[in-house]
C-alpha cells in the first residue's frame, strides 16, 4: 500500500535506506507520533511508515529521510507549501519536523492504493471510472493553482485510491521547473494511464512505467487505438491534454469541464454528451481539429434547420396572408426571422456564494463573560474591511487560558448542499476550524455552551498558526446536507506586547 508518490523518474525498486538511528516499531516520534509499521521506500529513498497521532488518536503516514538539515530542506518546504491548502481531493499534511540526523513530514494516512497499483492489479479502468479520477485531481490542482503554487508531481504513484472510493492526491514536489502546463498536461497522462495502462513519457514526464505506444513518427496512440469501448469525447480531451502544439485550460476550467463529464457518467449517457468544448478562460484556448469538425457540422445542421423552417414559414404566413389559412393575417411590414440556437448549454455550474445576512450569523463565547457578541453582521456584509473582532487577551494566545475558544455560528435557515467555506480573518497565525451542527439552541451561556458540545462534525483539516489570513474549509461530503456551521477560533495571533487578537472580516459560504 503505497502511501506517497513514487515520483516521475521512481525506478522500479527502491534500495532501503540505512541509517544508524533507523527508527523502529513503536518509536514515538516528536513526543506524538508512534511508528506502528513500515511499509516501503519510496522513489527518493525516504522510508514510508504507518502510524499513529497518539494525542489525536488517528492514522498518520510518516515519511522519513535521512539526513535532515539542508538536505531535506526541499521535502519540508513542499510539505509546508502543501499544508496551506485544505481539500477533498488533497492528502492532508499535519507536521513536517527536521532533528538534524533525520526530518520526517507527517500527513494523512490513505487507506486504500496508489492509481499505478490498481492498475497493475486489475488492468486499465473504464471510462466513467477514469474520469472520476482525473475529475478529482484536476479539482485538487485547481485548488493549489488558485493560491499561486504548483503541484510538479502529478503521476500514477500519487493519485491515490482509498477503499472507500475517495481519490486524493499526495506528495507534492514542485522543483521550480514546474508551471502550471506541467500539472495540467500531467493530468492528461493520468486519464491516459487510467484507460491504457501506459504513460506518456515525452508529453507528461520521465516515469518507470511503460511508455505510451507510438507510431513511427513518435506521435502517441490515442486511447481508441489500443482498446474498444473510450468514448470519441474522452478520447479527444486526453489527446488535446497532451499535444503541445494546443493551448491548455486553466486548471479551473478542466476541472469544470471533467465535471460535467463526470456527471454525464452517472446519467450513462456518455455518448451524447457533446462535442469537446471548454468554458470560457482569459486565454483563448485553440480548438482542436476533430472538435472543430464536430462544431462546424452542428453549426451546419442548425443552419439547414433554420432555412428549411424560414422557407416554410414564409409559405405558411403567405397563405394565411391570402385567407387560406386559420391564422392571423400578416402586416405588410412583417418580417420573418430566424435565429440558430446555441449547440449546446453552458458548462457544468460552479459552485456560488450563498446570501448570507446579519440575522443569520451570530458569536459563540462559551466560557466568558459574553461582552464581546457586537459586531457580527460585518462578517457577512461583502466588505473585508470591516469585521467582527475579539477582545486583546493577554499572557496567552489561547485567549488568555480563560476559554476553549470563540466563534462564529452560521445558520443556512435550511440544509443546504455546501462545497466550501471562506473565512478571511485580520492577521496570519490564528488556529481555527470549521464544524458542524445539528441546532442552534439560542444566544446564552447554556445555548453557546451546548454547541461546544454538540457541534463535532469537522470539516476538512483544522489549520493551526495559519501562515495566511485566508483559511479555506472544503471537505464537505457531496451526499450531506448541512444547516447550522460553526467557525471555531482556538487560538490567536500576536498583536504585539504579549497581547493577542484577532478579527474576523468576511465569512462566504458556497454551494451548488
Amino acid at each position: 500500500m503505497t502511501q506517497v508518490g513514487e515520483g516521475r523518474g521512481a525506478d522500479a525498486a527502491n534500495p532501503p535506506v540505512m541509517a544508524l538511528d533507523a527508527p523502529t516499531v513503536g518509536e514515538i516520534l516528536a513526543d506524538r507520533y508512534q511508528l506502528a509499521e513500515h511499509v516501503n521506500n519510496d522513489s527518493a529513498g525516504r522510508q514510508v511508515w504507518r502510524g499513529v497521532d497518539v494525542v489525536l488518536r488517528r492514522p498518520v503516514a510518516v515519511v522519513l529521510r535521512y539526513p535532515g538539515g539542508d538536505s531535506a530542506m526541499e521535502m519540508l518546504q513542499a510539505a509546508v507549501r502543501a499544508s496551506r491548502v485544505i481539500h477533498s481531493n488533497l492528502v492532508g499534511v499535519y507536521d513536517a519536523i527536521d532533528e538534524g540526523q533525520r526530518a520526517y513530514v507527517v500527513r494523512e494516512w490513505v487507506d486504500g492504493d496508489s492509481l499505478r497499483e490498481v492498475i497493475a492489479g486489475s488492468g486499465p479502468l473504464d471510462a466513467a471510472r477514469a474520469t472520476m479520477i482525473a475529475h478529482s485531481v484536476a479539482s485538487a490542482i485547481a485548488a493549489v493553482h488558485a493560491t499561486g503554487m504548483v503541484h510538479g508531481n502529478i503521476h500514477p504513484g500519487t493519485v491515490m485510491i482509498g477503499h472507500d472510493g475517495r481519490v486524493v492526491l499526495a506528495d507534492a514536489r514542485s522543483d521550480g521547473s514546474d508551471t502550471y502546463e506541467t500539472d495540467i498536461r500531467a493530468i492528461g497522462g493520468v486519464l491516459y494511464f487510467a484507460m491504457t495502462g501506459h504513460w506518456p513519457h515525452h508529453e507528461a514526464g520521465r516515469s518507470a512505467l511503460p511508455d505510451a505506444l507510438r507510431d513511427a513518427t513518435g506521435a502517441v496512440a490515442a486511447p481508441r487505438q489500443l482498446r474498444a469501448g473510450v468514448p470519441a469525447y474522452l478520447d479527444d480531451l486526453t489527446m488535446d491534454l497532451l499535444d503541445p502544439r494546443l493551448a491548455l485550460p486553466s486548471s479551473e476550467v478542466l476541472a469544470a469541464e471533467l465535471s460535467r463529464l463526470d456527471a454525464a457518467t452517472e446519467e450513462h449517457y456518455l455518448d451524447s454528451v457533446g462535442p469537446l468544448r471548454f468554458s470560457a478562460s482569459d486565454d483563448p484556448v485553440e480548438t482542436p481539429p476533430a472538435s472543430r469538425r464536430k462544431i462546424a457540422a452542428g453549426v451546419a445542421g442548425l443552419l439547414v434547420i433554420a432555412v428549411t423552417g424560414l422557407f416554410f414559414g414564409i409559405n405558411a404566413l403567405a397563405n394565411n396572408s391570402d385567407g387560406g389559412g386559420d391564422g392571423l393575417p400578416t402586416p405588410p411590414d412583417a418580417q420573418a426571422t430566424a435565429t440558430p440556437g446555441p449547440t449546446e448549454t453552458s458548462a457544468a455550474a460552479q459552485p456560488r456564494p450563498i446570501a448570507l445576512t446579519a440575522d443569520q450569523v451570530r458569536i459563540v463565547d462559551a466560557d466568558g463573560a459574553r461582552d464581546e457578541l457586537d459586531g457580527v453582521a460585518a462578517t457577512v456584509d461583502g466588505d473585508t474591511n470591516t469585521g467582527w473582532e475579539t477582545d486583546a487577551y493577554e499572557r496567552s494566545p489561547n485567549f488568555g487560558n480563560l476559554k476553549r475558544g470563540m466563534g462564529v455560528l452560521i445558520d443556512l435557515q435550511e440544509p443546504r448542499s455546501v462545497t466550501s467555506v471562506r473565512v478571511e480573518l485580520s492577521a496570519a497565525g490564528a488556529s481555527a476550524e470549521l464544524l458542524a451542527g445539528p441546532a442552534d439552541p439560542g444566544s446564552s451561556r447554556d445555548g453557546d455552551t451546548q454547541v461546544v458540545d454538540t457541534f463535532t462534525d469537522r470539516i476538512g483539516e483544522p489549520f493551526e498558526n495559519a501562515d495566511g489570513a485566508t483559511l479555506t474549509f472544503s471537505g464537505f461530503s457531496a451526499d450531506e446536507t448541512y444547516q447550522y456551521l460553526l467557525v471555531w477560533i482556538t487560538k490567536l495571533p500576536p498583536i504585539g506586547g504579549e497581547r493577542y487578537q484577532i478579527g474576523v472580516q468576511e465569512i462566504t459560504v458556497e454551494g451548488p
